[in-house]
């Protein structure tokens, strides 16, 4: 008897009554509590019923999980990509770059000294006042302006490419007339 799984098909009595029928249950086997069931049924049969919403659907709240620190991370990663050096995961007491920015950064922002404008520049000051180099990555200033300039260059290109397609046609029409008239006068040397 599956005595684990829900039981949405029947209640527990009613399923060991019908094992007990099919003799899939030998009637040694049968339950205590099953000749007391069948004496003394309950007043209500227990039957699974999926339970109704009251209300419309409840909606599970999940509060957002970002705080000050992963805007500032988020901010280092956008500027810096992920720092000159990589992960030294075997060092148990190794800081990341961008968590020395962030260390730092806090400490600045505690000083009260640096508008909070300037705190992120001012703090990539003072790392690399420390030894930390840090190195920018493109910014989409400069990728926008060398995907502009490519565009210009491809247009230029195909401009050229263009004037070139013409002139050759242009020289492909000239042979083939040149071609006619020099056939055409040897037809008829007399024109």
């Amino acid at each position: 008897m599956a005595g684990s799984r829900l039981e949405k098909l029947g209640t527990v009595f009613t399923r060991t009554r019908d094992l007990l029928r099919s003799r899939v249950l030998a009637e040694a086997q049968k339950p205590l509590w099953f000749d007391v069931y069948a004496a003394f049924p309950p007043l209500r049969e227990p039957v699974y019923r999926e339970p109704g919403q009251r209300y419309g659907k409840v909606k599970d709240v999940i509060p957002p999980i970002l705080y000050q620190e992963d805007e500032i991370r988020a901010t280092f990663y956008e500027a810096y990509g992920n720092g000159p050096k990589a992960f030294e995961l075997s060092q148990l007491n190794f800081k990341s770059t961008c968590q020395r920015f962030v260390e730092k950064f806090y400490e600045l922002q505690k000083e009260g000294k640096i508008e909070p404008e300037k705190l992120f520049e001012e703090t990539g000051k003072q790392l690399l006042a420390e030894g930390i180099i840090l190195r920018r990555k493109r910014t989409a200033n400069v990728a926008q302006r060398t995907r502009q300039e490519a565009k210009i260059r491809d247009l230029v290109e195909e401009m050229n490419l263009q004037t070139m397609l013409e002139e050759r046609q242009e020289q492909k029409q000239d042979q083939e007339d040149h071609l006619e008239s020099t056939d055409v006068k040897k037809e008829n040397p007399l024109s």
